[in-house]
């Protein structure tokens, strides 16, 4: 076994391992400083019955202890703890080659699974054979419903005619909670690993549907889901640029380059728009943080657009 960037705990996942059956689910969890909310994650997996299943926990080398937690208080989940941040599409693949699971579940750490959640999906992913990949029904801490699910792709309006002939009615479900055949997910590779992060959802998504399966939604396997917590300590404006670069690797993967350019000059007009918009009226805004904070995302999207089109 060979890894420079990370520490194996293999001792332990040989123990966790020994069953006498394939596991039902393969559970990957990559935490970056969330280890107050990973350790709800992890008491949720084991409380979970009526599936076997094993749990893989990647640590990017966050700052808050989650890989040391991890070893001390769930000795029977396998770590793979990062000397860097290997961002979040790199971090699941790593996991993948440990995955023995009929299933593999990519599930965020910030998250709680209610009861009988892998029942229900190994479930739902046993009768439903032309599902590829399923999304589960995602809720926020006071029970009220998030969007679990998406009928479009980011910029499909510009791109329709190359999106015909896919199946089921669903795009892409959020990347919190979702479970896939594993060995469909060896055959694509994992996650896109230019995503570093967000984006490689949707992406992975569109090649399941690429390959002939449909992506599907479990309704009845409910999963808490509190959202961005990794994201508390970032600028505004880093987190948003992150998630445009996001899209345009997603456009640009995607989509023929006449979309592509459609979508360009959209961003530009509209970013041109907003940043003469937002300056005219500066000097009557009394509270100005949030009218300067849309201006830099603005001027982010010409700078970066701009560039692009230097080149």
């Amino acid at each position: 076994m060979r890894c420079s960037s990370a520490t194996l705990n293999c001792a332990r996942w040989k123990k966790a391992s020994a069953i006498d059956m394939q596991p039902d689910l393969s559970i990957i969890v990559v935490n970056y400083n969330t280890s107050d909310f990973l350790e709800v994650c992890l008491e949720s997996i084991w409380r979970q019955t009526g599936a076997a299943h094993q749990t893989v926990v990647v640590d990017n080398a966050g700052e808050d202890g989650g890989a040391e937690m991890v070893r001390r208080k769930f000795p029977w989940a396998f770590l793979i703890a990062n000397q860097s941040n290997a961002g979040f599409a790199r971090a699941n693949n790593q996991a993948l080659s440990y995955c023995g699971g009929r299933y593999i579940f990519y599930l965020n750490p910030d998250t709680e699974l209610q009861e009988g959640a892998f029942a229900r999906m190994t479930a739902y992913m046993d009768a439903n054979r032309q599902v590829g990949l399923a999304g589960c029904r995602l809720v926020n801490p006071d029970g009220s419903p998030q969007s679990s699910t998406e009928a479009r792709y980011p910029g499909q309006k510009y791109a329709a005619g190359e999106l015909k002939g896919l199946g089921g009615d669903i795009a892409w479900v959020m990347g919190a909670a979702m479970v896939a055949e594993t060995s469909l997910i060896k055959t694509l590779g994992g996650f896109d690993e230019r995503f570093f992060i967000y984006g490689e959802d949707a992406d992975l998504c569109l090649r399941v549907r690429k390959a002939g399966f449909q992506i599907g939604y479990i309704d009845d396997a409910v999963v808490v889901h509190w959202g961005g917590r990794s994201e508390r300590d970032n600028e505004p404006l880093e987190v948003w640029s992150r998630k445009f670069a996001a899209e345009m690797i997603f456009y640009r993967t995607h989509y023929p380059g006449r979309a592509v350019g459609a979508i360009r000059r959209a961003h530009l007009m509209k970013a041109l728009w907003r940043v003469a918009t937002i300056r005219l009226s500066l000097p009557f805004i009394r509270e100005k943080s949030g009218a300067l904070a849309k201006l830099e995302r603005y001027r982010h999207v010409l700078k970066v657009l701009g560039n692009a089109a230097e080149k």
